[in-house]
């Protein structure tokens, strides 16, 4: 493939690590004192959930965050946190990708009356995908260099 300055493989790790970087920021702007000791990220996708157009998603949400409450806001903050390093530095890249993935549709789900929000989800979802189908681990990672995934 010819491409201006870098190879599309790197070009695809750039879009890969960019990636990684919107995780590692929607991590560091989380209030966690919030998440984690007042239950604010929990509550607030409980009130999403009762209030949902599609009654699985309220169903979803009651049998399984709705019972873990506090185990469900680590999940959920740290997921994140894990999905941007395992991006940035092409560790586990598929496992962070097809997590990065999941995560995006399950916001897009459940904030489908937020039109504010489905575009960033949207958008990362789509660069998964493409940085998945690509297997845009194979440059500037640590999987490419310890032989993860070739």
């Amino acid at each position: 493939m010819q491409t201006v300055w870098l190879s599309g493989a790197e070009w695809l790790a750039v879009l890969r690590i960019g990636l990684g970087l919107w995780w590692l920021e929607s991590w560091r702007h989380k209030d966690k004192k919030g998440w984690f000791e007042r239950g604010t990220g929990i509550a607030w996708a409980a009130d999403v959930a009762a209030k949902h157009r599609w009654t699985f998603v309220k169903g979803g949400f009651e049998l399984v965050v709705a019972p873990r409450p506090k185990a469900m806001a680590y999940i959920v903050v740290y997921a994140e946190l894990a999905i941007g390093l395992g991006l940035v530095f092409g560790f586990l890249t598929p496992v962070a990708l097809i997590g990065g993935l999941l995560l995006n549709l399950l916001y897009l789900v459940l904030m489908i009356h937020d039109w504010a929000e489905q575009g960033q989800n949207a958008m990362m979802a789509l660069i998964s995908l493409v940085a998945l189908l690509a297997m845009s681990w194979q440059t500037w990672s640590l999987d490419a260099a310890i032989g993860l995934f070739p």
